[in-house]
């Protein structure tokens, strides 16, 4: 049996149809969905309306709750004015009622064989595993859960790390990479080999539905990094934040020039949370 895991589409209606059309060539016997259908993308509506036409089996992710929590007004409500959840504001009010019913329903695991499948980690769909994480951790993970493979995603960087005769696989984002290869990225299973797939989709068409939606208008200063994330598959909002974060300023429109000076998206991670440290000793700005 082949088994197609995809995860972090994020809105991204584009990437996921040409992956969906990468599947059907590839005549895989199962697709799941391993978390974060919603959230940082504009279309999280028709994502969430195309995987239940397709009748893919989904788990929850961390953008999920996110969005749930803005349409059951479980937010601090100073949220509702900041231009820091704008974008929030916005994907959650863009959810038809039957997409937040489908996304109300989803499983935080799954099991096929001898795989098991979450978002983040065991303990948190807001946990990453990476290549930063150490074998002694996975090999935690792994015996708690019992599996021979062990799959997540949640970082948007695709991996495979063999321990032993156990793997754990971070199958990457469809939606928003993270690995500078701007790419859909998804995983097959087959016959007890792993495939890491990558699938050009039309970034154009997405960049244009961020402005005819309005989701660049209206979602402040997170759609605004949200689009330089897709244009370079590198994380820019995150960083942003933590930027603003160590400076003790707002994270606003402003703030983004700025920020797009001091930023090096092809830096290794380690790079950049030394300068962020480094940011955290100096001054403090205005």
């Amino acid at each position: 049996m082949s088994l197609a895991i995809i995860a972090d589409i994020h809105g991204n209606l584009p990437a996921l149809n040409a992956v969906a059309a990468d599947l059907a060539r590839e005549g895989v016997d199962e697709v799941i969905v391993d978390g974060d259908m919603v959230g940082r993308g504009p279309m999280g509506t028709a994502v969430v309306h195309r995987i239940a036409e397709l009748g893919w089996h989904c788990v929850g992710g961390n953008h999920e709750e996110y969005l749930l929590d803005f349409v059951h007004r479980r937010v601090p409500e100073s949220w509702w004015d900041l231009e820091e959840w704008a974008c929030s504001r916005w994907m959650a009010a863009e959810l038809s009622a039957d997409a937040v019913a489908f996304i109300e329903d989803l499983p935080f695991s799954a099991r096929r064989g001898d795989i098991h499948i979450v978002h983040g980690t065991l303990d948190s769909n807001r946990e990453g595993l990476g290549s930063w994480t150490s074998d002694a951790v996975l090999n935690t993970h792994l015996d708690v859960c019992g599996a021979r493979v062990l799959v997540c995603a949640h970082t948007h960087r695709a991996m495979v790390r063999k321990l032993g005769e156990r793997r754990v696989v971070n199958v990457g984002s469809v939606g928003l990479p993270f690995n500078g290869d701007t790419r859909a990225q998804y995983a097959v299973f087959r016959d007890g080999a792993i495939e890491l797939r990558q699938v050009a989709y039309d970034r154009d068409a997405l960049l244009d539905a961020y402005t005819t939606t309005g989701f660049l208008e209206h979602g402040g200063v997170s759609a605004t990094l949200l689009a330089e994330e897709v244009r370079h598959a590198r994380p820019f909002l995150v960083p942003f934040l933590k930027w603003c974060g160590v400076q003790r300023i707002e994270p606003v429109s402003d703030r983004v020039d700025a920020f797009l000076a001091w930023h090096e998206p092809f830096a290794p991670l380690a790079l950049l949370y030394q300068k962020l440290g480094l940011l955290a000793q100096a001054p403090e700005t205005s």
